[in-house]
């Protein structure tokens, strides 16, 4: 009786504060949208610049409606899943390379932190050359873009694994396959999840931003052609759909990297010798 009723008085706030949190955030997004229609109907911007939230929202139905929509969304799905697949693959696999071999590390590493913060949009020639206008070169630049990231995030994991799990591998004289199955991979979930929420959200701006600049089909390409319409409300409608798949895009991987995460943190528990 006595455990049930610190149970109960132990969940009693955490519900409250959950439900505060919930009522806050509402009302922000009640003064966002207050604010939203002050600033359209100030007079302060040219008329259909700032529309009314019912114009997008009718926007939106009619996009939901249009089956070219669902078209130019599966491309940009398809290029940023693929994209980041890719990239973060690869930007993993050099990560560990640049961790796990000192002097390589030493030597690449400094070239990889200043490639890291280039645009990467100004390889899009390149990659039109290589690629054309379709969805290779999209593709392209989000691995690209995704690459560095991930990189960085793993190479910097790999030096802060307890050196008492190394030993006890090589001790072992486990395979390098195997210390990476066993050892790196576990120690490395914060680092991953880092460079999966960094690199998720540099693909689908990798690949939005290449399809703006010239592309055939996909949700940039559509936004862009409403832009040029000065169809704005059809514009911020697909900015929103855009917004709310890199949302649930960091939600998923949020989930994903807590699943994984009481394992790490009990792994990396023991204190080093």
């Amino acid at each position: 009786m006595v455990a049930v009723g610190q149970m109960n008085t132990g969940t009693r706030p955490s519900r409250l504060r959950l439900s505060s949190v919930a009522i806050h955030r509402i009302v922000a997004v009640v003064v966002i949208l207050a604010l939203w229609e002050g600033a359209g109907a100030s007079g302060l911007f040219f008329r259909g610049v700032i529309p009314s939230s019912v114009l997008i929202i009718r926007a939106l139905f009619r996009l939901f409606a249009d089956p070219a929509f669902y078209t130019h969304f599966g491309v940009t799905l398809f290029e940023i899943v693929v994209g980041f697949a890719i990239g973060t693959s690869l930007g993993a696999i050099a990560g560990l390379i640049l961790g796990i071999n000192r002097y390589t590390g030493e030597v690449l590493e400094p070239l990889v932190h200043y490639l890291a913060p280039t645009p990467k949009v100004v390889f899009l020639p390149v990659l039109l050359i290589m690629f054309g206008i379709g969805v290779g070169s999209k593709i392209g630049l989000g691995a690209m873009s995704c690459f560095f990231p991930m990189a960085l995030s793993v190479s910097a994991g790999v030096r802060t694994i307890n050196p008492m799990f190394l030993r006890v591998g090589q001790s072992l004289t486990l395979p390098l396959s195997q210390r990476i199955r066993k050892i790196y991979v576990p120690a490395l979930v914060p680092a991953l999840a880092t460079g999966f929420r960094l690199s998720f959200g540099i693909a689908t701006v990798g690949c939005l931003m290449s399809e703006i600049k010239l592309s055939n089909f996909g949700l940039g390409y559509a936004a862009m052609q409403a832009y040029n319409r000065f169809d704005i409300p059809t514009m911020l409608a697909l900015l929103l759909v855009i917004f709310v798949l890199a949302g649930l895009g960091n939600f998923f991987i949020g989930r994903l990297v807590r699943l994984h995460g009481p394992n790490n943190r009990r792994a990396t528990a023991l204190p080093p010798r």
